[in-house]
């Protein structure tokens, strides 16, 4: 019943995202420039909320545009209403929604749905990954030099040592494509998909990534930290490959990598 309800509540989400896309809705800004929130947002959130709480009205939820809606319960809900909220605003169709359960703080199930290009990705812990209902699995390359990377920037970050442009720019100067969608749960499930080998991030939130890091390790990849150890939505970095690049990529993102420096 679980998984049920997750895919009704994403189904429900998409479908408030897709009667909004390119019309007129409101939009606002959080903290931060362009850290953008829309009417459709709030429009979404509330549309999974009614879904959830309909049959599970006493699991915990976090989500980003509420908040934290605590609940003495061994489930927590952990949704992004709307990933990719700017592209959204601009009528670009890289956007989704992403929702994934967690259970006595191990995640459990994720739903990444983007409606605009119908690829609805889900995980199962243990259960493996699937694209549309067919099996996924990350690519097999096996070295950063021969990769294709995905990224993000954060909207407010401090100018400090081995920055996200840093980084960047280490990549691109030693030849290596990396892309920006502007969505991390999507970036997060192409890497699932074997399309990109790749992904870091300097600062996520859980909604960004809780859905996407499962959906990864489910279809045969690895995520962790900047250190390269466990990875947890609740800390900020995240780098996410198909496993055979990762050891090389964490070396490359933290500037110790010989080949990859200034």
């Amino acid at each position: 019943m679980l998984k049920s309800t997750l895919i009704k509540a994403v189904e429900a989400g998409a479908a408030v995202m897709q009667r909004y896309f390119q019309g007129e809705f409101t939009i606002s800004n959080k903290e931060g420039i362009n850290n953008l929130v829309t009417e459709a947002d709030h429009a979404s959130e509330k549309a999974i909320f009614e879904v959830i709480k309909t049959d599970y009205p006493d699991h915990y939820i976090l989500s980003e545009e509420a908040g934290a809606i605590v609940m003495d319960s061994d489930f927590k809900w952990i949704i992004d209403p709307i990933d990719g909220t700017v592209n959204f605003a601009h009528g670009l169709p890289l956007c989704c929604v992403s929702v994934a359960i967690e259970q006595n703080g191990e995640m459990i199930l994720g739903a990444v749905y983007n409606p605009f290009i119908k690829e609805f990705f889900f995980a199962q812990r243990g259960y493996g990954a699937t694209l549309n209902d067919k099996k996924i699995t990350v690519s097999e390359e096996t070295s950063v030099a021969k990769s294709c990377l995905v990224t993000g920037f954060p909207y407010t970050y401090l100018d400090l040592p081995n920055s996200p442009l840093d980084v960047f720019s280490r990549l691109i100067r030693g030849g290596v494509p990396v892309r920006r969608l502007g969505s991390a749960a999507m970036d997060l499930c192409w890497v699932a998909a074997g399309r990109f080998d790749g992904f870091y991030e300097h600062k996520l939130q859980a909604w960004d990534s809780a859905a996407g890091f499962l959906i990864v390790e489910e279809a045969g990849g690895r995520v962790s930290d900047f250190a390269g150890d466990r990875y947890s939505p609740y800390q900020p970095h995240i780098i996410a490959t198909n496993g055979k690049i990762h050891d090389e990529l964490v070396e490359v993102v933290n500037g110790r990598h010989k080949h990859f420096v200034k």
